[in-house]
Parts: structure tokens; sequence; C-alpha cells
């Protein structure tokens, strides 16, 4: 087991539901806590969570009955493919109801507080309703939450990575972590703080890795790339930093770029069929935080220096695992693994806020209640935010801590 706790807190356990690689888990173990169970139905993902936390990771499919243990803290981010801007959006994709099976799972232990993440698609998939089947159950059982959009780089993660938090006490109110760090090179980022230092660049964080090699495994493993031949090659040098394909003459699009780079966003969230941002390839700028690390990084993303994709290692490094964790499986898995995974950073964060709430927690509210609802993290909402942000507001009015409560900034 590589990853000790830095302080020890024996009675603070938790419960990783869809652990995927370890992401959320490592940032609760750094801060302190007992992992005592996780589950995911990813055989890749329970091989990389044992291998490098111990046998703790079951493959259990959470959609059917399952006998998990209490803990005091019930954690994590059900599979977001289904409702992912990154990817092709599907109503009714069967993941999404895992929204629901992660609620009623933490409805029924009633741990004394949990915290949830998903991508920021999650707030307007299907028209809020995902939203809904996250809240119902949770503030029926008595939880008292923060429901917001955070940026990872907020939170010292050298990438612009968007995400959803809720956390939430049962029968006490627990706080919401503030930012670490002032992020620049996304809209909303320099919102979130201004006075804070400044969050690590990708040259940064990349620096003082060995050279990579041309083959598998890489030292730190991982840590190595295909070289690029010929039109690649070109297309490749063509790239300044912080440069797309959009940015290229027409001869270098790729051919599933020139499918996508006509489609449009029409409310401010991509469409169903959108398939994601036609940025194609890009060169990563090396005096900003990355772009968010995702299954394709290292496909999509050039090196910031050198003519060449990054590597798995480096993907991992963007997303703040330490070079001595290990991923199993295929290469393509372990991709899916970082890609999926909460930044430790950003969870450690979340962590150390919620252990020092804990200490002096005292259940006292026999009601639930929505503590804070922030879903963007720009001065402005997007039409699809407006709708979904009525919907809460109406649905659950009796629910809001403060009725005048401004649900966004």
């Amino acid at each position: 087991m590589l990853y000790s706790p830095v302080v020890a807190r024996e009675s603070l356990t938790v419960l990783d539901l869809f652990c995927g690689a370890g992401g959320l888990s490592l940032g609760f173990k750094q801060a302190g806590f007992e992992m005592v169970y996780a589950v995911d139905n990813d055989r890749a993902a329970c091989a990389t969570y044992n291998e490098n936390f111990g046998a703790d990771a079951h493959c259990l499919d959470l959609s059917t009955e399952a006998a998990l243990p209490s803990a005091t803290v019930v954690i994590g981010g059900p599979p977001c493919q289904g409702f992912s801007s990154a990817g092709l959006r599907r109503a009714g994709d069967e993941r999404n109801s895992l929204v629901t099976c992660f609620a009623r799972t933490v409805a029924g232990l009633k741990p004394r507080a949990f915290v949830f993440e998903n991508v920021e698609g999650f707030l307007t998939a299907e028209d809020g309703r995902r939203v809904v089947e996250l809240l119902e159950p949770l503030l029926e059982a008595g939880y008292r939450l923060h429901l917001r959009k955070v940026n990872a780089a907020n939170y010292g993660a050298p990438q612009h990575r968007k995400r959803v938090i809720a956390i939430g006490g049962l029968g006490w109110d627990p706080s919401f972590p503030e930012p670490t760090h002032t992020a620049f090179g996304a809209p909303g980022a320099l919102l979130a703080s201004r006075n804070l230092p400044l969050t690590p660049t990708v040259s940064q964080t990349l620096r003082r890795l060995p050279k990579p090699t041309t083959g598998p495994p890489g030292e730190p493993q991982g840590h190595f790339y295909r070289p690029l031949e010929g039109f690649d090659l070109e297309r490749a040098k063509a790239l300044g930093p912080g440069m797309t394909m959009a940015d290229l003459p027409e001869r270098f699009h790729h051919r599933s770029y020139r499918r996508r780079a006509f489609r449009r966003v029409m409310d401010g969230t991509p469409s169903e069929r959108r398939g994601g941002a036609p940025a194609g390839l890009r060169r990563l700028a090396p005096d900003e935080p990355s772009k968010a690390i995702t299954a394709t990084a290292r496909s999509e993303f050039i090196h910031p220096f050198e003519h060449r994709p990054l590597t798995l290692r480096e993907c991992a490094r963007l997303q703040t695992f330490p070079d001595g964790f290990v991923f199993v499986g295929s290469l393509s898995e372990q991709a899916q693994l970082i890609g999926n995974a909460v930044p430790p950073l950003l969870a450690l964060s979340i962590a150390q806020r919620l252990a020092s709430d804990l200490e002096v927690a005292a259940p006292t509210l026999d009601q639930g209640a929505i503590l804070s609802f922030l879903p963007t993290l720009s001065n402005g909402c997007s039409p699809a935010l407006e709708s979904v942000t009525s919907l809460v507001r109406k649905k659950f009015t009796t629910f809001f801590d403060t009725p005048e409560l401004f649900l966004w900034r």
C-alpha cells in the first residue's frame, strides 16, 4: 500500500462508490481518512485501485442489490459518459441512472456526510432530470447540501477541469471548500479568485520528468510515446503554443474534424449530437494550465515544446497523480482511467475541509436543505442552465435554507 495518510483519523472512514482509479480516494486518504471499501464494475479500475490502496475495491454492479458496509462518508462519481460534453451525449443512457443509484445508496446507508462528483454536462442532462434524481432522495433523507460547479484549476490542479460537486451533511451544515489558487486561461476562472497563488502551468507540472522512451513501459510507468511521422509530424509542427486544428490551413484538418467543425452551440451547452468542441488536435500552451485531460488526451494533445503527443504519465501528472501511482490494464483502459479520474489535489481540498467540519459537526436538524446551488462559474447563465435553475427552485422551494438565496454568482 503506497499512500498512507498524513494524519491518522481512525474514526473517519470512507466508502467509495464508482471508485475508478481512485482519484477521490487518494485525496481523502491523504487527508487522513481510512478507506474501508470501494466499488466499481470495471475490472481495470478495481485492479488499479487494489494495486495502489490494498485489496479494498470490489467489482460489483451497484444497479443491482449489493450489501455495503457503513462509513462516515460516502463518496463517488457515477459514470458520466452518458451526459459528458466531451463525447456523444445520449438521452436515456443507462449509465445516467447510476446517479439515482448513488443518491439512494447514500439515503439508505445514512453516512454522516457524502461527496458527489460529475461532469458539468450533468447539470443540463435531460433538461435537469438528473439533478432532480440526485437531490430528491438526499433531501428527503435529511441531507443539508451544497451543489456547485467548480474548476479544478482553482484548487491547484494544473488543468481547466469544470466539474459539479455536491457535499452534504446528515442533519448538519457542511461548508464548501474555498478556492486555493487563482487560475487564468478559461472563462470564469478569474471570477473564483484573484489574489491567491497562481495555478501551476503545464511546463511547471511536466518539468523534471525524464526524457520519454518511444516504447513501453516507460519510466516512470507510462512515460513513452509513439513518434509522429510524415503528414502527422508536419501537422504537429504547424501548431504553435495554444493553437488548435481550427488555426491551421484546411489541408491539415482531420476528416472527422471537418464533419464536426460547423456544428453549432445554440444555447450555450453542447447539443445532444455535437460530440464535443471541435478543437481536434491542439498544442498545449506552456504558460497556462492544461485543457481538461480526457481519455483521448494522449492522441489529441501535443506537448508544449516537443513535436509529439503527451505520454500517459504526463496526462496523469496533469491530473495530479503521483509518479508512483500504477495504472493497470491495456493502454486504452489506462487512458480511460486517467481521463475519468477526479484530480487527487481537488479531492484533497474537499477532504480536508470536510474533515475539519466533521470534527465539530453536531446533527441537530431534521430537515434536508439546499445550502447553495451555483451552477455556473460566470456572471451570466445560459438558457439551458436558467431552465434547470428554475426547475430546481420550483421543485425544491421548501428545501432552500434561505428563500432569497442567489442561485448563481
